[in-house]
């Protein structure tokens, strides 16, 4: 159908530009700004959790609302937001505050978009149709992954580091216009957005008994493993005086193996059950980031970075998929977007709380002691997943779906998850 095509476009488009722009913040702080790991932590915690607090009114007016002019809105809000950074750059009145600043408005704009679009997938996608959309989607993030931050990082060695931040303020100028093309129903749930609307979506997540333990496992790792990004910038642009264009690589080819893993998503869960490959992938995905432990400096410290780094996306390119798809079988059409933004809300403030926590970890002990600190937490965290999927219904039109079989897959659409 049009509709997934454009839909995809618009994530494609906008997904390259981020990856294009992957560290310009943490970057320009240290490379211009020449900012501690402290304040890079900062930069980065302060943004999410500002965002994730301004946004937890938006889950219930999103819901009332069309989606596709939502998501054109933000796609312009982000626009602006990231355009000033490259124009306040050039003459020469670039700071730290305004980089915080464009960090929370961003930050609540990407909220929002994702609520917004995932209510609308599922308006569009329903059934098993669901975990290959997510394969498709979540393939097509990875290879920008791998193509951006390298591309980021050759330009930002031959123009400087706002220029990456300026095509990533041009890929949402794309993406509006692709959503703009899309015909056909929009959905919107009937009536007006109260007070009471706000909790709905953590309601329904801690109430049901497989999105809890994979609510609460997500929060717990995603916070960890975002914790050590900002670290390993200092520590790899800094400590160890890594070039731009290593520093893309190092986290450009590993998401290959998310490319991979995201094929092999829909195919692993059809032969041996969804439940069995999430837990399988589940576990990986946090024993593998304890390599990072090993980072040294040179050509060994960058291979090992690749290495650890493309086991673990491999692993999430196969679990966030499944993971995905559970969720927005399990949501109630008429508070989709609110469980979408409850879980986009706390995630964001769980990587925020860790980020400041390991920034404070980092300045007492030195940025590798923190990263080994973070893999060592992270053995826990699958001990969180869920103990089965069982039968699940699928809330979006599709009839009811057994969560541990994904038999017919076939194409679809899916932003971000």
């Amino acid at each position: 159908m049009k509709a997934f095509g454009w839909l995809w476009s618009a994530y494609a488009v906008s997904t390259y530009g981020t990856w294009i722009a992957f560290g310009a913040f943490p970057l320009i702080a240290v490379k211009v700004l020449h900012s501690s790991a402290f304040a890079v932590s900062v930069l980065e915690a302060a943004g999410l959790t500002v965002a994730a607090v301004v946004a937890v009114p938006l889950g219930p007016w999103i819901q009332h609302r069309a989606k596709r002019p939502v998501m054109i809105g933000m796609d312009v809000v982000r626009f602006v937001a990231m355009v000033s950074v490259p124009v306040a750059y050039l003459v020469g009145r670039l700071s730290f505050g305004q980089l915080l600043v464009v960090s929370i408005v961003s930050g609540t704009a990407n909220i929002v978009f994702t609520a917004a679009s995932g209510a609308y997938l599922k308006h569009l996608v329903h059934g098993d149709d669901l975990l290959a959309a997510n394969g498709r989607f979540e393939g097509t993030a990875w290879v920008a992954t791998a193509a951006g931050p390298p591309l980021g990082g050759a330009l930002i060695g031959l123009l400087g580091p706002v220029v990456t931040v300026a095509a990533d303020a041009g890929s949402y100028l794309l993406s509006a216009l692709a959503v703009g093309r899309i015909r056909g129903s929009d959905v919107a749930t009937p009536g007006r957005s109260g007070a009471g609307d706000f909790p709905a979506g953590w309601r329904i997540i801690l109430g049901d008994p497989v999105l809890r333990p994979l609510f609460l496992n997500a929060m717990i790792t995603s916070g960890l493993i975002m914790a050590t990004l900002p670290l390993l910038a200092v520590l790899l642009l800094g400590r160890y005086h890594f070039p731009a264009w290593q520093y893309g690589l190092a986290f450009g080819v590993p998401s290959l193996g998310g490319f991979a893993g995201a094929r092999l998503s829909a195919p692993l869960a059809a032969r041996y059950g969804r439940y069995r490959v999430l837990i399988v992938t589940g576990w990986l995905r946090s024993i593998f980031p304890l390599g990072l432990a090993f980072t040294r400096p040179g050509i060994p410290g960058l291979l090992t970075v690749i290495v650890v780094e493309g086991l673990l996306i491999g692993c999430m390119g196969v679990f966030n998929p499944i993971s995905g798809t559970e969720r927005l079988q399990r949501a109630p059409v008429e508070h989709a977007a609110q469980v979408v933004s409850a879980w986009s809300i706390t995630s964001k403030l769980s990587q925020a709380t860790c980020m400041v926590l390991w920034g404070v970890i980092a300045t007492l002990t030195g940025p590798l002691a923190a990263i080994t600190v973070s893999g060592v937490l992270l053995l826990g965290a699958p001990l969180l997943l869920p103990k089965r999927f069982g039968e699940a219904p699928d809330r979006s039109g599709g009839g009811p779906v057994r969560g541990d079989s994904s038999r017919h897959p076939t194409g679809g659409a899916r932003p971000t998850t």
